[in-house]
């Protein structure tokens, strides 16, 4: 039986997962301060673990960079 394609690489295990384990819900609920150490390990509320689009916010700036691009040589053609 061959390896499954998705186990050969180092990092394909690292990938965003929808479900999470108990011990990383846990943990989430933790940073959110909404579990402490005596409640109970069963009957967890649900946590929202979405995935972040970090590259997305980038193409605005680089738009309005061109924008101020384009508006700086038209002031100095009105200082000349």
């Amino acid at each position: 039986m061959s390896v499954d394609r998705s186990l050969k690489i180092k990092g394909a295990l690292v990938r965003h997962r929808n479900v999470l384990t108990r011990a990383e819900r846990i943990e989430q609920l933790k940073d959110e301060e909404r579990w402490s150490e005596g409640d109970p390990l069963l009957g967890l509320p649900k946590v929202a673990h979405r995935k972040s689009h970090a590259g997305r916010k980038e193409a605005p700036a680089k738009e309005a960079a061109t924008a101020a691009d384009v508006e700086a040589p038209k002031s100095d053609e009105t200082e000349a």
